[in-house]
């Protein structure tokens, strides 16, 4: 236990219940914020164009982790930098704008780089590591870090998320994807969104 403590900083491990919490909110936050985005339609790209689910879910996984893991750790960086107060007016205006967002449907994303030697799978750490920067699903994992202030959780939960909704898409194909009521999945997310923002706001504890 002391080696772990050692190797981990306090955000990265948070309290067993704060973590799991951010786990779970973490991962239903990214899941329906991930329907409908592009990069969900990047993965049906890449699935179309290389046929090899494994690979392309496996960069997907890498990516995300890999770009999650940067964002949380801004987002507790962010938290331990300002004050509880103006903390709690940045994660309301974050959440809110994340909401609004999430009523603003996404364009089709450019073709997926072309494999030359990269092959299936790391066509798809590069495509969506690059995608996600700026994305809805980044923004809510910097939100969700510095709500927490925990690291690991929140990225396991947000990559988990991501993962529920794209790994269908790749195995799947459109026409699964198509069968998905995106208006209603994306008014979801907004709530939930808001919802978080409200909490904050009134400062809960849950």
């Amino acid at each position: 236990m002391n080696a772990r403590v050692m190797l981990l900083p306090a955000p990265a491990l948070g309290k067993p219940e704060a973590g799991l919490e951010a786990f779970f909110v973490s991962a239903g936050v990214a899941a329906l914020a991930e329907f409908g985005d592009k990069t969900q339609l990047l993965a049906l790209v890449l699935a179309a164009r290389f046929r090899a689910p494994v690979p392309v879910i496996a960069g997907i996984a890498t990516a995300v982790f890999a770009n999650h893991l940067i964002s949380a750790k801004i987002g507790t960086l962010i938290a331990a930098w300002l004050s509880p107060g103006a903390m709690r007016w940045v994660l309301v205006g974050s959440f809110f704008a994340a909401a609004v967002w999430m009523l603003v449907p996404d364009g089709t994303p450019q073709a997926a780089p072309r494999a030359g030697r990269l092959g299936a799978y790391g066509t798809a750490v590069v495509s969506f590591f690059l995608l996600e920067f700026g994305d809805k699903t980044q923004l809510a994992t910097v939100a969700l870090a510095a709500k927490y202030q925990t690291l690991l959780p929140v990225v396991f939960g947000t990559t988990l998320g991501m993962l529920i909704v794209d790994v269908p898409a790749v195995l799947l194909g459109e026409a699964a994807a198509r069968r998905i009521p995106l208006k209603l999945v994306n008014r979801l997310a907004a709530a939930a969104f808001a919802t978080l923002g409200v909490l904050v706001l009134l400062g809960a504890r849950s």
